[in-house]
């Protein structure tokens, strides 16, 4: 697997590309759960947000926009906060992403680990 050839060869998980875009946010959003799993074992932090133009957000509300269940797991499995809300704190949520994206089954286990809807976090 290159990933994993890349990381023992001392690749940074979390070295952004040119245009900004974090590993784990790709893999994220391509569902590629493997592979989220072996950066984050490697040291990325599921709450660092991607910049990439067109590829801005938290890995979590990626995989959850496009209902990447078991991406979405491996997130929460390795300390993805299920109410971190994209753009720094005033985007969509996971939640969001997963209701805006007709995915029942990304938001069923968003929702079991703690999540709400941006509008419905409490104040602080």
């Amino acid at each position: 697997m290159r990933t994993k050839a890349l990381l023992h060869s001392g690749a940074s998980p979390e070295r952004w590309n040119s245009d900004g875009t974090t590993p784990l946010y790709l893999a994220s959003v391509q569902g590629e759960a493997e592979i989220a799993r072996l950066l984050m074992e490697a040291g990325a932090s599921p709450g660092t947000e991607s910049s990439g133009l067109g590829s801005e957000g938290t890995p979590l509300c990626a995989a959850a926009c496009w209902g990447h269940t078991e991406t979405i797991r491996q997130l929460l499995v390795h300390g993805a906060d299920p109410n971190l809300c994209e753009d720094h704190g005033t985007g969509r949520s996971p939640l969001d992403w997963a209701n805006h994206g007709r995915h029942p089954d990304a938001a069923e286990i968003l929702r079991a680990a703690g999540a709400q809807q941006a509008s419905q976090h409490p104040a602080s």
